[in-house]
């Protein structure tokens, strides 16, 4: 059994009441006639995702569902909380492993998950960025199993993806259907560009002189999430730079413009460690900055999220999370994570392997769905296979119970119906934590998938947090 966001004990629950009736009230034909609205604003504005390893053009636009999933202030008080706390002692774990390490000497987490992990950067032990914040935007991934039953799926610590979407998504529906806005009090989420500004500006270098000079550096326009990277950019009112428009000189960096070269202090990168600066990390990188890294080792520049940020969301370390809070903060988790086994212990790889039909098998360093095994949904050959892929390397996996996510109504083409979820929030970390009120729903649109992820062909829609 499912628990269903919008009806309960057959009754519809009180946050979609108007929306239930505006459903009802809407005729097919301008329902459709909307959602060919809702596609041709965002073929527009360019919002594509890239959906790997199917040939040809792999950008294609984001399926966008018209029907809201809806949360009560209270639900969302809740959720906020945890999310604080959690991205709290996030970055008190970074801090602690790139210097003493108290909590691994304590016991509490195995050193090898840590220091042989491969997102571990040496390059940075020792090195405490400004406001001792490594990870400045982490993602959040939440699933719903019950009507008070909130789960961390994982975190996203590096550079999370999808905040675009849910500015788009509120855009979209407020343009489309102004009247619901008029008739429900629904928290507002366009602040976040603005919020993520200050963030940045409130991590700027000691050596920072005047109003900082904050960058976003984008791999360019091949990248899957090219359009994230200029829209925010954009947003922000800063500029969009990739490594070639950056150098070093002088132990600063500075960004080529007409009016000649400009310092810059803060650079929101959403590159990945190995391509940041070839001469520190990968020498065939042509995406990254020369020198970078020394500039900002001595303090001449912070790179938001800090280079090294991924060991905290490893998914082999996401299961000591919990443990993180209590240590660091001294308090109980307010979210709690989802059971997880890890098959370097040999009791949970023993487990595992004899029950893999029934479990949801990851990758310790995959993501958007790729490299996992949902065995309820697999053949024998695909069970089989993965069988073979553990135990070639055990300790490369953790496993999962298959979840029983929670649905909300999305529009099919017979009219509504109840599809799986999942919810990403964006908690923004400098110098205070806070997060916008929603985040990105995700909706597997294919009936009985419980994969929502873009990549793998899931949609999106408009969160709402209703005020009180």
């Amino acid at each position: 059994m499912y628990y269903n966001e919008m009806l309960e004990s057959g009754q519809v629950r009180a946050p979609y009441a108007m929306l239930s009736d505006w459903v009802q009230t809407m005729p097919n034909d301008i329902r459709q006639m909307k959602q060919a609205e809702a596609e041709s604003l965002f073929r527009r504005i360019g919002i594509t995702f890239a959906v790997y390893g199917e040939g040809g053009d792999p950008d294609r636009l984001i399926p966008f569902d018209m029907m809201p999933r809806v949360f009560m202030q209270s639900e969302w008080r809740k959720l906020e909380r945890g999310i604080k706390q959690r991205a709290r002692a996030l970055n008190a774990f970074l801090r602690d492993v790139y210097s003493r390490g108290e909590i691994i000497r304590a016991g509490r987490i195995p050193a090898k998950l840590v220091y042989q992990n491969e997102a571990f950067e040496k390059s940075v032990v020792g090195f405490v960025p400004p406001r001792g914040v490594f990870s400045h935007i982490v993602g959040i991934d939440i699933v719903r199993t019950g009507r008070d039953e909130f789960f961390v799926l994982e975190d996203n610590c590096r550079t999370p993806s999808g905040v675009s979407y849910m500015l788009e998504n509120r855009e979209i529906m407020m343009r489309m259907f102004p009247g619901l806005f008029r008739h429900n009090r629904i928290e507002p989420v366009d602040q976040y560009p603005e919020l993520l500004r200050r963030t940045l500006a409130s991590v700027a270098p000691a050596k920072c002189e005047g109003a900082p000079t904050v960058v976003v550096l984008t791999p360019g326009h091949f990248n899957s999430a090219y359009y994230e990277h200029s829209f925010l950019a954009n947003l922000m009112g800063v500029e969009l730079v990739e490594g070639s428009d950056l150098f070093v000189d002088g132990g600063f960096v500075y960004m080529r413009t007409t009016q000649g070269a400009k310092r810059v202090d803060v650079i929101y990168r959403r590159i990945d460690d190995p391509f940041l600066d070839p001469l520190c990390f990968r020498k065939d990188s042509m995406l990254g900055v020369p020198g970078l890294m020394d500039v900002y080792r001595s303090g001449g520049v912070a790179i938001a999220s800090a280079p090294g940020a991924g060991v905290a969301d490893d998914k082999a370390i996401y299961t000591y999370v919990p443990e993180m809070v209590r240590f660091y903060l001294g308090e109980e988790p307010l979210l709690q994570n989802v059971q997880t086994w890890t098959l370097w212990k040999e009791d949970d790889y023993k487990y595992v392997m004899a029950n893999l039909k029934d479990l949801v098998v990851k990758e310790v360093h995959g993501s958007g769905g790729y490299g996992m095994l949902i065995g309820p949904k697999a053949s024998k050959e695909e069970i089989a296979h993965f069988g073979e892929l553990i135990k070639a390397n055990p300790g490369n996996y953790i496993a999962q119970p298959t979840l029983a996510l929670s649905t909300s109504p999305t529009f099919v083409d017979e009219g509504l119906a109840p599809r799986h979820v999942d919810l990403r929030p964006f908690c923004l970390c400098g110098d205070r934590v806070e997060l916008v009120p929603g985040g990105l729903t995700r909706v597997a649109l294919r009936e009985g998938s419980l994969v929502v992820n873009s990549s793998q062909g899931g949609g999106v829609k408009d969160t709402w947090v209703l005020t009180e």
